[in-house]
């Protein structure tokens, strides 16, 4: 395929017209005749896109999940409210990105037009000191979008532009993968910002924000990520900091179509089921044992999170080998989390965000507002005159005291959105949770690959090494689809066509600058 063409087709799946092809191998167009069975067991978003690619080439997949629903770490499940109410309660608010490009496509198998999800007018940050930023008016295309950023934040002008550390800072500009890895993995978020000169108010108000995105503590996570955040959001695309949101709760809107979708291809979806061991045959096929029943399999997809996937790899003894096994036990879960969802029996003041990301107040990392945004809880608040407020809090300690934690949270808001101090809650559900997957200083050369030792085992999730510029739900994707297309690759077929941002820094001068701070 011409550069004209890939610029062509790269535009229909977002606006930057750099976005980057990944053709597959070559091979036949599907599976005919009596075609393998592979299993793929996890239903988050990674299991989901592996199931989807192998089930529209030929496949027999049956989906494995222990969860009564699907989408992983974005389920949904139904909850009565005090008031009588039907609800559904989630983990809560995530954004999709208009760069995930490989899960917007996953998403189109059942939703051509993606016509399930709401565009956000901004993505606001605030800080308790009372400094405010905002990604509204920031041009996307690069350089301009770090130009703009400058230009207009408060928390970062050109005075501290100007009293960055040149030689560490110019790295920035021509981000590679995986030489991103190999470079700043061993060094973590915050020790890079400092080491550049980072100033301390975008620090806190910005990256801050950004990094606990990751669940992670920034003196915990990886720079590598952070560095890899920067690219794409950034100096790598020009999709911006812009974001959609689901119309409504993530398994009407989301996840039951899809498996709708799974179905009409053929593969068999069993929810609440657990997947206790898999074992490998002589002849290469895998045996997948669930209460009470053994399926044969051709291949295997291991699409969990990372104690699923330590428990099922140490409940297999024969799988893989010493050193891959080793690598799976060494993988670490971020710290806690809370999601906590509150119904009030007011409005929150008309003109507050749908979502606000926060920083300095005692650990309130967001704020959402889900009736500016979800059929279900608008529906809700104008029945009742009420509104639906979401508040997360990443990274906590896991000393702390859960009902300790929730009572802060809810006085943080309080502050945060004053009006709501009086407001009396009609219903609150939290969710703890702490199945996310933390990127360690120095940890990503033991995290897994998309290949096993195995030939007919790949892994699949938002943990994996892609050796693409892609992290979050769009690693998750981008990593199922990969995994899925390294089967595909064993039976002569050819896989799924992905996307990325580009590989590498979009301008020659910028790269030309981080070029000369390399070889100083």
């Amino acid at each position: 395929m011409s550069a004209r063409r890939r610029r062509v087709d790269a535009t229909r799946h977002g606006r930057d017209s750099r976005a980057e092809v990944l053709m597959p191998g070559p091979g036949r167009e599907r599976l005919t005749g009596d075609a393998p069975s592979a299993a793929v067991i996890g239903g988050g978003i990674a299991g989901l896109a592996a199931a989807t690619a192998l089930a529209e080439r030929g496949v027999r997949v049956t989906l494995y999940e222990q969860g009564e629903s699907l989408g992983g770490r974005l389920a949904g499940w139904p909850v009565r409210l005090a008031d009588g109410s039907a609800a559904t309660m989630s983990r809560g608010f995530h954004a999709f990105f208009r760069q995930y490009y490989n899960l917007r496509g996953l998403l189109r198998r059942a939703d051509p037009g993606l016509s399930a999800l709401a565009p956000m007018a901004d993505y606001p940050l605030r800080h308790r000191n009372g400094m405010a930023d905002s990604f509204a008016r920031v041009p996307r295309t690069p350089p301009w979008s770090a130009l703009g950023f400058v230009a207009l934040s408060p928390s970062f002008g050109w005075h501290d532009l100007a009293a960055m550390n040149p030689r560490e800072a110019l790295p920035l500009l021509d981000i590679r993968v995986p030489e991103v890895y190999e470079r700043f993995d061993g060094v973590s978020a915050e020790d890079f910002l400092h080491r550049i000169n980072f100033p301390e108010a975008a620090h806190h108000l910005a990256f801050e924000v950004f990094s606990r995105s990751f669940f992670s503590d920034p003196r915990e996570l990886s720079a590598a990520e952070l560095l890899l955040m920067f690219h794409i959001y950034f100096l790598g695309s020009s999709e911006g900091l812009l974001f959609d949101v689901p119309r409504e709760p993530f398994p009407q809107a989301l996840w039951e179509p899809l498996g709708d979708s799974l179905r009409r291809l053929g593969a068999g979806v069993r929810t609440g089921t657990q997947v206790h061991r898999v074992r490998p045959a002589a002849d290469g096929d895998l045996t997948v044992d669930t209460e009470g029943a053994a399926d044969r399999h051709q291949a295997v997809v291991l699409a969990l999170d990372p104690r699923g996937l330590r428990h099922l790899v140490a409940a297999s003894e024969e799988l893989g080998d010493e050193s891959w096994r080793a690598d799976i036990a060494a993988t670490r879960t971020a710290p806690p989390f809370l999601v906590s969802r509150l119904w009030l029996d007011r409005p929150v003041r008309e003109d507050r965000a749908g979502f606000l990301g926060t920083s300095g107040f005692d650990g309130l990392d967001n704020v959402s507002v889900l009736d500016r945004w979800e059929g279900e809880s608008a529906r809700w608040a104008a029945r009742t005159g009420g509104s639906v407020v979401e508040l997360h809090a990443y990274a906590v300690d896991r000393r702390a005291e859960p009902k300790e934690i929730q009572r802060r949270m809810l006085d943080r808001l309080h502050e945060v959105y004053p009006e709501t101090t009086d407001a009396g809650v009609v219903d609150a559900h939290h969710e703890w949770r702490d199945d996310c997957p933390l990127f360690s200083v120095g940890g990503y050369h033991r995290r897994p690959a998309v290949r096993t030792p195995h030939p007919r085992v790949t892994v699949a999730g938002d943990m994996v090494r892609t050796g693409l510029p892609v992290a979050l739900m769009e690693r998750a994707a981008t990593s199922g689809f990969l995994a899925a297309n390294a089967l595909l690759a064993g039976w002569g077929i050819r896989g799924q066509v992905l996307w990325t941002v580009p590989r590498a820094g979009r301008s020659p001068v910028l790269r030309a600058l981080a070029g000369l701070a390399a070889r100083r």
